[in-house]
């Protein structure tokens, strides 16, 4: 598929021109690559990088072009895998027009970035820059989808949520390996631009390329960091819950278990004791039994958790010194003082009056 484009008072419009100053090649057929191979001579390994997701960015001077291959995000869908995955796109600098080459329509002529371009070199850059900010759009959603799941995972034990969680770091792993492959595609353009022939204006858009796509780097390496950080945190949070759960099941069943246990006593086929075999009352004094044996079950179980806290809080007390006490609204703090044996110092705890005067 083509498309094609022309510079306009400093835009980019749409043409219908069989060979407009700008093409754009999504997914190129075979007629479509004989003519950019045959016609344009652009090399045929480097139109196939251009076209493999998995190629790295690199910048390479033909007799009558420039030939840059670079990374850009793919277009996010929303889908249920929150993949976010790297596309590689070729652009192909002459004298007299710019040839873009992608796997997939991608919005690269659209936007902000792309206005008040006057030359091809210029708009050479801007396709660099608009990938950057496409970056930076997408570590957003990620940022955003990570917070999302943070309050999924702590109130759900779902395994759907990690893998999702999963996702998003590997998606980071392929954003920073692109970024960064990026960045050493622009430095190396800041060292050919005389031989590209940017104007002073374009290489001032050059270094601030370079500067966006290095915090565009150190956010997705925060991201990245962050998220891998807490992955630990998040399988621990599962399990935390799974263990409550397993512990409020535990707890009902021995609950029903006791009095399961006194009806069944008495549901067996022998004579019951205490001649309630002839009482009218037999079947409310057997689940008045049923009911206490919960009753006394529940107040053992209340004491023996109130024993423990108990416990765990004069433990944790027993750790700290008492160094200081209060006796009214003065402060005692114990004071060493020497004596006669060096070996066995004495503790003076005088009253310390207030800093006043």
């Amino acid at each position: 598929m083509r498309k094609g484009y022309q510079l306009s008072l400093g835009k980019i419009t749409p043409t219908d021109e069989l060979r407009s100053p700008i093409e754009f090649f999504i997914n190129p057929d075979a007629e479509e690559r004989r003519y950019l191979i045959e016609e344009l001579k652009v090399d045929e390994h480097t139109l196939a990088s251009a076209l493999d997701p998995d190629e790295i960015s690199r910048l390479e001077f033909e007799p009558k072009h420039v030939a840059l291959i670079f990374k850009l995000p793919k277009s996010y869908s929303g889908n249920e895998s929150l993949s976010f995955r790297v596309a590689s796109a070729g652009a192909f600098l002459f004298a007299d027009r710019l040839v873009v080459v992608a796997t997939e329509d991608i919005q690269l002529f659209n936007g902000k970035p792309l206005a008040r371009v006057t030359s091809f070199p210029g708009l050479f850059l801007k396709l660099i820059s608009r990938s950057t900010l496409h970056f930076l759009d997408h570590l957003k959603i990620i940022n955003a989808l990570t917070d999302e799941l943070e309050t999924k995972i702590n109130a759900s034990m779902e395994n759907h949520y990690l893998i999702n969680l999963f996702g998003l770091e590997k998606s980071l792993v392929y954003y920073l390996n692109a970024i960064n492959s990026n960045g050493a595609v622009i430095d190396k353009l800041r060292n050919y631009t005389a031989k590209i022939g940017f104007t002073v204006e374009e290489v001032e858009l050059l270094d601030d390329i370079l500067v966006e796509n290095s915090q565009c780097y150190k956010q997705a390496e925060i991201y990245s960091n962050i998220l891998a950080s807490l992955m630990d945190a998040r399988v621990s949070i599962v399990s935390n819950n799974l263990n409550i759960l397993m512990k409020t099941l535990n707890i009902i069943t021995i609950g029903i278990m006791v009095p399961t246990f006194v009806v069944s006593a008495f549901s067996m086929n022998v004579d019951l004791p205490f001649a309630l075999k002839h009482n009218d009352l037999a079947f409310w004094i057997i689940m008045g039994l049923a009911l206490l044996s919960t009753v006394l079950v529940t107040i053992i179980w209340r004491s023996q958790a109130l024993m423990n806290k108990m416990g765990a809080i004069v433990r944790q007390a027993a750790r700290f010194p008492r160094l200081t006490m209060k006796r009214g609204m003065k402060l005692i703090r114990p004071r060493p003082q020497v004596c006669e044996n060096q070996d066995q110092p004495q503790v003076d705890a005088r009253p310390v009056q207030d800093a006043k005067t």
